[in-house]
């Protein structure tokens, strides 16, 4: 919770990945929705956001965003680039939607 930068909110999330992977808890939900600051992220910005946590997953733990809905590309671009790279990831508006992915994802 707080004012901060999309660097400092993307090191936030790469952190949490990792300590995850670290522990090797397979399944995280990441609530972003209390993060400002900072406008939502262009396209190019969200690949390589979306590179760097899967750096930070190593295919190991499957991450589910919440956020708030104007930081949501409508398209999703994140969660297809997440997908071409072999990255579980996705991004919801409801924590209730993001553990319904974390059940179902393998």
């Amino acid at each position: 919770m707080g004012q901060v930068s999309l660097k400092q909110a993307v090191e936030l999330v790469t952190d949490g990945i990792a300590y995850a992977r670290l522990l090797s808890i397979p399944k995280l939900l990441i609530d972003i929705t209390n993060l400002t600051g900072f406008e939502p992220p262009n396209v190019f910005s969200r690949y390589l956001i979306i590179h760097e946590w899967a750096r930070a997953s190593a295919k190991i733990v499957h991450v589910a965003i919440v956020a708030r809905p104007e930081s949501i590309d409508h398209r999703k671009f994140g969660t297809t680039v997440a997908l071409n790279i072999g990255f579980k990831a996705d991004i919801f508006t409801t924590e209730g939607d993001a553990l319904i992915w974390l059940e179902l994802v393998k």
